[in-house]
C-alpha cells in the first residue's frame, strides 16, 4: 500500500467516513496512521465523537491490534506561518503578520497558495522521520476535496513550481510533487451506485490520469443489501395479483383474496417489487460501468443503524477483510 492515501469523492458519497475507516484499517497490528483534514469542516472530530481538532497531531483512536490513529486539521494560515518559519526564520515577525491579517490576506488573494500549504503539510508528514530514522507514520490518509476539485488541488504545486523558477518555494513545490506523483501516493475515489456519482468518478479518474497522478481504488459506499436475486425478480414480475392474494390468505391473512385488504396489501407489495427490480437493474448497470474503469473495486455496506463510532470500526473491518490494508 502507498504511504499517502488520498480519498476523494462526490459530495454526499461519504468520503470523510471512508477516509476515517481507511485510517483505522491501515492502523491495524501496531501501525501508526495520520488522518488529515483539509476542508475545515471538522468532520473527523464528529465521526470519532471527539472535540474539534486543533492545528496539531492528536491521537483519536486505537485500532485493532494496538495500532494508533492520529488526526490533524490543517489550518492554511498556521501552515503558512510554519512555512515562513521553516524557510525564512521569521519567528515573531510571522506572528505579527498574522495579527495584522497579512496571512489571511495572502491565502485569500492567492487560493493556489492555500492548496500548496495543505498538500505540503500532508507530504511533510509522509516524509517525516524520528530520531532513529524511522517514518513517524506508517500511513497518512487525507480526506481531500471532492472529485470536481481534486486534480487541480493535487496538481497545484506543478503550477507553482513553474511560476517560481528558483528559491525555496520552487524547491518545496517540486518536493511535494515528487511525493504526489510517485508510487508513495494513491488517490481513491468514493462513489455510490447511482448515475451521477459514478459519472463524476469516471470523469475524476480520467482527469487524474491525464495529470499523471496515481489513481488507487474505487470504493462504493452505502451499498444496500441484496434482498432478491435475479431469479426472484423474474418470478416477481411474472406473478399475478391473484397468486399473491392466495399466498397471503394461505399465510393466515383472512380476506386477502377480496375486499379492502387486497387493495391495501397486495398492490403495495407488487409495487415495491417493481421498484426494487428497477433499482437492482440500475445498480447492476452502474457497477458494470465502474468495473470498466479497470481499478480495484471495494464495496461498503449501508449501515441500517446509521453512522457512529461502532459503525466506523465495522467499516474498517470490512475494508481489512477486502484486502485494502
Amino acid at each position: 500500500m502507498s504511504r499517502l492515501q488520498v480519498v476523494s469523492g462526490k459530495g454526499g458519497t461519504g468520503k470523510t467516513t471512508v477516509a476515517a475507516a481507511l485510517a483505522l484499517a491501515l492502523a491495524t497490528e501496531g501501525k501508526r496512521t495520520l488522518l488529515v483534514e483539509v476542508e475545515g469542516r471538522q468532520g473527523i472530530a464528529q465521526l470519532f465523537e471527539t472535540e474539534a481538532l486543533p492545528y496539531e497531531e492528536r491521537k483519536i483512536a486505537v485500532a485493532p491490534g494496538g495500532g494508533e490513529v492520529y488526526a490533524l486539521a490543517i489550518d492554511p494560515e498556521l501552515a503558512l506561518l510554519d512555512y515562513l518559519q521553516m524557510f525564512y526564520k521569521l519567528g515573531g515577525a510571522g506572528r505579527a503578520l498574522k495579527k495584522l491579517g497579512a496571512i489571511d490576506f495572502a491565502t485569500t488573494i492567492a487560493p493556489g497558495l492555500r492548496d500548496v500549504l495543505l498538500t505540503g503539510k500532508a507530504c511533510e508528514a509522509v516524509r517525516r522521520k524520528d530520531k532513529n530514522g524511522r517514518f513517524a507514520y506508517d500511513y497518512v490518509v487525507m480526506d481531500a476535496p471532492p472529485t470536481g476539485r481534486i486534480t487541480r488541488f493535487l496538481n497545484v504545486n506543478d503550477e507553482v513550481a513553474g511560476l517560481a523558477k528558483i528559491g525555496p518555494i520552487h524547491n518545496q513545490a517540486q518536493a511535494v510533487m515528487r511525493v504526489l506523483k510517485s508510487p508513495e501516493t494513491a488517490v481513491h475515489m468514493v462513489t455510490l451506485l447511482e448515475e451521477m456519482p459514478v459519472q463524476e468518478t469516471a470523469d475524476g479518474i480520467a482527469e487524474l490520469r491525464t495529470a499523471k497522478l496515481p489513481v488507487g481504488r474505487i470504493i462504493v459506499n452505502m451499498v444496500r443489501p441484496a434482498v432478491l436475486d435475479q431469479a426472484d425478480l423474474e418470478l416477481a414480475r411474472a406473478v399475478s395479483r391473484t397468486a399473491v392474494a392466495d399466498a397471503l390468505s394461505d399465510a393466515g391473512l383472512s380476506g386477502a383474496r377480496r375486499g379492502g385488504l387486497a387493495e391495501r396489501l397486495v398492490d403495495p407489495l407488487l409495487q415495491q417489487a417493481d421498484e426494487y427490480a428497477e433499482r437492482f437493474a440500475l445498480e447492476r448497470e452502474q457497477r458494470g460501468a465502474l468495473t470498466e474503469l479497470g481499478l480495484p473495486l471495494h464495496e461498503l455496506p449501508l449501515l441500517a443503524e446509521g453512522m457512529d463510532l461502532a459503525g466506523l470500526y465495522e467499516l474498517a473491518t470490512e475494508l481489512r477483510q477486502q484486502g485494502i490494508s
